[in-house]
C-alpha cells in the first residue's frame, strides 16, 4: 500500500475533523429537542413531586426505590443475582428503542435511561450549596484576567470567536453560530490569545493573534535554549572520552 503524502494525511485529518463536528452538532440538536419536549410536555419532576416518591414520567419507575445501591457483581448473593437479572430484563424490555445509557440516584437500584428519563430535580440544600459557590465566586473583572481569545471554524464555514479561562486547553465541541443563529459544530479551533489587556480593556483580534505569536515565540526559544545546554553537555562528555582513549594504557605485571 502506498504511503501517504503529507497533503493526504492533512486532507484526511480535515475530513475526519469535520464529520466529528457534525456529529457532534447532531447529538447537541437531539438533547435540545428532548429537553424542549420534556419541558412542553411537564415530564420533569418538581421537587416536591420526588419527595412524594412520583414515579418517573419517562418509563413509569421509581425514582428511587430505597433498596440502596447494587454491590459490586462480584460480590452479589444468589438471590441478589437473580433480582439484578430481572431488573436488567426490564430495562431492556422499557427501553428496547433507545439506544442510550442509563442513570441512576444514589440509594436506588432501578436504572433511568438518559434518552426517555429526565435526570431529578435539584434540591434545596443543593441549590444553596451552588448559590453559595457564585456568591463567592471571583468578581467580572478579576475574571478577565484568566481569559483568552479562540478562534473557531464551524460546520457551516463560518468563523467567529470564542472567550474562556486559559485553564481550558480545548473548546466545547458546539457553539452558537452568530450567522446561522442557531448552534453548530467546531471543526477546528485555535487558541489566539489575552481577550483582555492589563488594564482590563477587551484585546482586538489583532491584538490578540500578537500576544499568541509572541508567546510561541518565547515557548520556542525556551525549548531551543534547553535543546542547546544539551547539546553542550554532550559535546563536553564526547571531548572527555575523546581524551581518555587518547592516554596511554599501562599493562600491570607481575614478578
Amino acid at each position: 500500500m502506498a504511503k501517504l503524502t503529507e497533503e493526504q494525511k492533512a486532507q484526511r485529518a480535515a475530513a475526519r475533523a469535520r464529520r466529528e463536528a457534525l456529529a457532534a452538532e447532531e447529538k447537541d440538536r437531539q438533547d435540545t429537542e428532548r429537553r424542549e419536549a420534556w419541558r412542553r410536555e411537564g415530564t420533569r419532576l418538581s421537587w416536591d413531586e420526588y419527595e412524594a416518591g412520583v414515579p418517573c414520567r419517562g418509563c413509569g419507575e421509581p425514582m428511587c426505590d430505597g433498596l440502596g445501591d447494587w454491590p459490586g457483581l462480584m460480590y452479589l448473593t444468589e438471590e441478589e443475582k437473580r433480582d439484578h437479572e430481572a431488573m436488567e430484563e426490564r430495562f431492556r424490555q422499557l427501553h428496547r428503542q433507545c439506544m442510550s445509557g442509563r442513570w441512576s440516584v444514589s440509594g436506588s437500584r432501578v436504572r433511568h435511561c438518559f434518552q426517555c428519563c429526565p435526570p431529578p430535580p435539584l434540591g434545596p440544600a443543593l441549590i444553596e450549596e451552588l448559590s453559595e459557590i457564585f456568591r463567592s465566586s471571583p468578581s467580572a473583572e478579576d475574571r478577565k484576567k484568566g481569559q483568552d481569545f479562540w478562534e473557531l471554524i464551524l460546520t457551516c464555514d463560518h468563523v467567529t470567536t470564542l472567550t474562556q479561562h486559559r485553564d481550558h486547553n480545548y473548546v466545547r465541541p458546539v457553539v452558537g453560530c452568530p450567522e446561522c443563529q442557531v448552534r453548530r459544530g467546531v471543526v477546528h479551533s485555535k487558541r489566539l490569545g489575552p481577550a483582555y489587556t492589563d488594564e482590563g480593556v477587551e484585546a482586538t483580534y489583532g491584538e490578540s493573534e500578537q500576544a499568541r505569536l509572541a508567546a510561541e515565540l518565547a515557548s520556542a526559544k525556551e525549548k531551543l535554549r534547553r535543546q542547546q545546554q544539551r547539546a553542550a553537555a554532550t559535546s563536553s562528555q564526547i571531548e572527555e572520552l575523546e581524551k581518555q582513549l587518547q592516554l596511554p594504557v599501562h599493562h600491570g605485571g607481575t614478578r
